[in-house]
């Protein structure tokens, strides 16, 4: 094996693509409604950012089809394996029915339009904004091997190690797949502790906050405890802010651990041993003498995944490999990381 992709973002190109995959009721409801197209401020389609220029189609259009994923990544890159994480904004619905219509909806396109029609491809379930929907979308999707995570935003109702989502990780850790925890919000609260900014920028750049926040829930409330074969992986979280949010997090539980007996060792271990990132994007320097700092403030060579994000715009032409990483590190990233992070992708790749 030579490259798992573990972040590629196949587009919905609306609502009307779902309807064939919805009962009657949701297909009646969303015409008489008028809903077709939702959107999340944390990809704008027509932001520069939220995809790369020369994948955009002839009317600006993100890449929507297996054949576009084949020939801009897949086939160009040698590719071996690609875990496709699908972002339309099921999450933003009050309506719990509707997220999980939706939800639903986003899943069986996924596996009929695309893992059916390339080997090499692997899924999130996208999950529901609603924990009983949630965990009935596992369920459901788990007997097929495909999917190999579940998939939600850094940025949603609550807090994701508060006890409310504790049966969605029981569910994860019985069918060994990981938790997938994506940049993104579902809009329910302020991306900022301080309000609503003004600018896609701010928003864009409190994500970390999101991650920061979600990073933290898991570890307090003993979701690592509880379940110990949970594995976590942050999507597009950047990597730099971590080694100075573990050091944070562990001096503080140094001081008031008296309040969360249940996290008996220091979080920086835990998260080690349960947390995994995409490298795309790398919020670093490209020196190599700052990536080798980075990894040496990580203190793991096991936590990074390889991904190319594909086709948000965060390197250009063939630049899959960020600047300043080291050389022998490679295959750790781009194969036994990803391979020791997904059971499923492990299967497929021995068989």
């Amino acid at each position: 094996m030579t490259a798992i992709d573990c972040d590629l973002h196949p587009a919905v190109p609306g609502v009307a693509t779902l309807l064939p995959y919805m009962d009657e009721y949701w297909r009646h409801t969303l015409v008489e409604r008028g809903i077709e197209v939702l959107e999340s401020a944390s990809y704008p389609p027509h932001a520069p950012s939220t995809v790369r220029a020369d994948w955009r189609g002839p009317k600006g259009q993100a890449p929507s089809s297996v054949g576009d994923l084949q020939a801009q990544a897949l086939d160009r890159w040698g590719t071996t394996t690609g875990i496709l994480n699908p972002l339309f904004p099921v999450q933003l619905p009050f309506s719990r029915d509707m997220s999980a219509a939706m939800a639903r909806a986003v899943n069986d396109w996924i596996r009929a339009e695309w893992l059916d029609r390339d080997a090499r491809l692997r899924a999130s379930i996208l999950l529901p904004n609603g924990i009983e929907e949630a965990v009935a979308e596992i369920e459901r999707l788990a007997p097929d091997r495909r999917f190999v995570q579940a998939l939600t935003l850094c940025m949603g109702e609550i807090p994701i190690g508060r006890r409310e989502w504790w049966p969605v990780h029981a569910a994860l850790e019985k069918h060994g797949l990981p938790l997938g925890i994506h940049a993104g919000s579902a809009w329910r609260h302020p991306p900022t502790s301080v309000g609503w900014p003004s600018w896609h920028v701010e928003e864009y750049t409190s994500n970390v906050y999101g991650f920061q926040a979600s990073l933290a829930s898991l570890v307090t409330e003993g979701v690592f405890g509880k379940h110990p074969g949970l594995k976590v992986v942050l999507v597009e979280s950047g990597v730099s802010w971590l080694p100075g949010f573990l050091w944070r997090l562990t001096k503080s539980w140094k001081g008031v651990r008296f309040e969360v007996p249940w996290v008996d060792r220091p979080p920086a271990e835990i998260v080690r041993d349960h947390v995994r990132l995409t490298i795309r994007p790398l919020d670093a320097p490209e020196q190599a003498d700052t990536i080798a700092r980075l990894m040496d403030h990580l203190k793991s060579d096991a936590m990074l995944l390889w991904s190319t994000d594909w086709p948000h715009a965060h390197f250009e032409g063939d630049a899959i490999i960020p600047p300043g990483l080291p050389e022998a590190l490679l295959p750790k990233i781009m194969v036994e990381n990803p391979l020791a992070t997904y059971s499923r992708v492990r299967e497929g790749a021995s068989a």
